[in-house]
């Protein structure tokens, strides 16, 4: 049993000597990899206490079901596992323990046989039942789990923290019951037990074994079927007086029947939507088993009368005066058919008035359930419309809030652009003044350059004139010499040739 398996209901205290080790509140997770025994993967609720421990039976490196254990009892509140289809043989009845109830320090991490135990565990028995607790007494060990419902491992039903102090009666009674219930009620009507889930109690009475084991009082049974479009719920009690047969119960009833008032299954199994056509065969087969029950132990009491007679209790020949007369012989063999009648009379008429009153008592049964279902989805609609009015509600100051933050935001923006269509308006005077304001300094402050360049335009001018003047004079000079040139050269040539 690895520490991740131990769960336990509040913190335990060390001076008081509880389990130490990994132990966690109700509230929180439930039995680890066990869970999936569990409808929904959600344990009963409403069983908190600190001497409960949350157990997940592991034997050969499996989980094999989950136990609820109170170390104050030393015998389990539940065990829970998922019903399956019995195995032929039976197991070799070998106890087993949980090392680390009394151990937390063990390196153990599942059961062990109790002889295996007793070398290898520290304080053995401290906190758990062990078989010497059931020697010398006339209780026996009784399995919550019986190993004959497992199709699993058997011998992992054995452990002792699946067991309970029985009376051999009340054991074989409660074996016999679970069978019959599961093989010919439960089982075919959920799918053939794939979808069912069983969870197996006890409740403690004030008698305890050696002052150490808590006696039930009475054990109990609760399965749910989840089978899609078929689900149901039903309860079991059988009180441990001889004499009483089991005793089948809604789910809700058996709830308020135990110590703490728990939650067995989540939703209720289903709830409203429960197959109420399948739980009527079950109450038939249910009916046949009490019958049975009530046969059997009818003739268990006859037999030891019968057997304890002999030849010394043999009826002695009555005196031949006390004998009857012929008269009556006959009067007795004509009362005989009419005596036969009535009494086949009374049991009809016994067995008509039970059925009639099974029939009122289920259609009452059903018509509170009816009116109860109706009461709660009226009352689910009720909550839920008030609901959806009060988150409108709700949320009318906030979309209030919203709008009012909108049209603030439009406002400002409206302002923001008129503010911006004033400056741009006013933008345009100012501007004239200011190049109005600043004309006679640009004015003023061009007047040198103007100057200079009229100054610059003059010179030019009058360079220009100069130019003109001494080009022209130079070009009349220049054709003038030319023309003398010619003039001479001509002269020049004439003279040469005359001579």
């Amino acid at each position: 049993m690895r520490p991740a398996r131990w769960l336990a209901l509040g913190s335990l205290l060390a001076l008081a000597g509880l389990l130490e080790g990994r132990l966690v509140g109700e509230e929180e997770a439930g039995f680890g990899e066990c869970d999936r025994f569990f409808y929904a993967g959600t344990p009963p609720a409403g069983l908190a206490a600190e001497a409960h421990v949350k157990i997940c039976q592991r034997f050969e490196g499996a989980e094999r079901f989950a136990t609820l254990y109170s170390l104050r009892d030393r015998i389990p509140v539940y065990s829970a596992f998922r019903a399956a289809r019995p195995a032929a043989a039976g197991a070799e009845p070998r106890w087993l323990v949980e090392p680390q109830i009394d151990d937390p320090t063990s390196h153990l991490e599942e059961v062990i046989a109790e002889a295996d135990a007793i070398t290898s565990v520290n304080s053995l028995g401290s906190k758990q039942a062990l078989s010497t607790d059931y020697q010398d007494s006339e209780y026996q060990t009784g399995q919550l789990y019986p190993f004959s419902l497992s199709s699993d491992l058997q011998v992992a039903t054995f452990a002792l923290t699946n067991a309970a102090p029985m009376s051999p009666s009340f054991r074989q009674r409660w074996y016999r019951n679970l069978n019959s219930l599961m093989e010919r009620a439960l089982s075919p009507q959920c799918a053939g037990g794939e979808d069912l889930y069983i969870v197996t109690g006890a409740v403690p009475s004030e008698r305890k074994l050696k002052d150490r084991v808590a006696v039930p009082a009475s054990v109990w049974l609760a399965a749910c079927c989840a089978a899609p479009g078929g689900g149901w719920a039903m309860g079991f009690v059988q009180h441990a007086r001889d004499g009483d047969v089991i005793e089948d119960v809604m789910v809700g009833e058996l709830e308020k029947l135990l110590p703490f008032k728990p939650r067995l299954f989540q939703g209720n199994c289903g709830g409203t939507e429960q197959d109420t056509e399948r739980m009527k065969k079950i109450l038939e087969v249910v009916n046949q088993v009490q019958d049975e029950e009530r046969a059997v132990q009818t003739k268990e009491g006859a037999r030891p009368l019968s057997s304890t007679k002999g030849p010394a209790s043999a009826p002695t020949p009555e005196p031949a005066e006390e004998r009857r007369s012929f008269l009556g012989k006959v009067m007795s063999f004509l009362a005989t058919p009419v005596i036969r009648l009535f009494q086949l009379l009374y049991y009809v008429a016994v067995g008509i008035l039970k059925n009639v009153m099974w029939v009122l008592w289920f259609l009452t049964k059903q018509v509170f359930n009816g009116v109860e279902s109706c009461l709660y989805r009226l009352g689910s609609a009720t909550m839920s419309y008030f609901l959806a009015i009060g988150e409108e509600l709700a949320s009318i100051p906030w979309k209030v809030l919203k709008v009012v933050v909108k049209i603030i935001r439009a406002i400002l923006r409206i302002l923001c652009c008129l503010l911006k269509a004033v400056c741009r308006v006013l933008g345009i005077p100012v501007r004239v003044l200011v190049d109005v304001a600043t004309f006679p300094m640009h004015t003023i402050g061009a007047a040198p350059i103007v100057c200079k360049d009229i100054a610059v335009g003059l010179g030019g001018a009058i360079s220009l004139l100069f130019d003109a003047a001494f080009g022209t004079m130079g070009s009349l000079f220049q054709v003038i010499f030319s023309i003398c040139k010619r003039i001479g050269y001509r002269v020049t040539f004439d003279n040469s040739g005359e001579l």
